[in-house]
């Protein structure tokens, strides 16, 4: 079995709900456990909320953002005023992945993977450093490494924009509809 769709979606809180709400639909009709549902939901949510507050379109000439143009200009995700979430149900895993056109991460050392082993659950402090407890922002991409099997922060190739794709092991409930088999 499997299930992919894309959305693209105005840089605006209003979204974030939607994407989560469009993903917990698919795997709750496909039959996916309600524990897998909720970690994936709240990663996406993550994902999506820094899309949504760092994503703008980046000027590298003047060091900041270009101003909104209309969002929907553009459909590859690229225009300052959207982003683009991409999910994919396929066998016994459900990837996602987030793209948006803000100035990406930093380049000093490329792109960063982080692929959990048993017992390590820590992430690289080169993207995803634990806040001060008292931070009141800051902890979304440590979430996302802690609620996914496998999590890969990028940049988009050849022009600006961050991507975070993660990934993770599904379990269906017994009444499945779509199980694997």
């Amino acid at each position: 079995m499997s299930i992919w769709w894309s959305l693209h979606l105005r840089r605006d809180a209003a979204s974030v709900p939607l994407a989560r709400r469009f993903l917990v639909g698919t795997m709750e009709s496909a039959g996916v456990d309600p524990d897998v549902c909720f970690d994936l939901s709240l990663a996406l949510s993550e994902a999506c909320a820094n899309a949504v507050e760092h994503g703008g379109e980046y000027d590298a000439t003047s060091g900041g953002t270009v101003k909104d143009r209309d969002a929907w200009e553009d459909p590859s995700a690229t225009a300052s005023g959207q982003y683009r979430v991409t999910a994919y149900l396929d066998g016994e895993k459900c990837r996602i992945e987030v793209a948006d056109s803000g100035p990406g991460f930093p380049t000093g050392g490329g792109p960063h993977t982080l692929e959990r082993q048993s017992g390590s659950g820590l992430p690289d402090p080169q993207y995803a450093s634990y806040p001060p407890v008292t931070a009141e922002e800051g902890r979304g991409l440590c979430l996302i490494e802690q609620l996914a099997d496998h999590v890969h922060f990028g940049n988009r190739p050849g022009c600006a924009g961050a991507v975070v794709s993660f990934d993770k092991v599904l379990k269906w409930r017994k009444d499945a509809l779509l199980m694997v088999s």
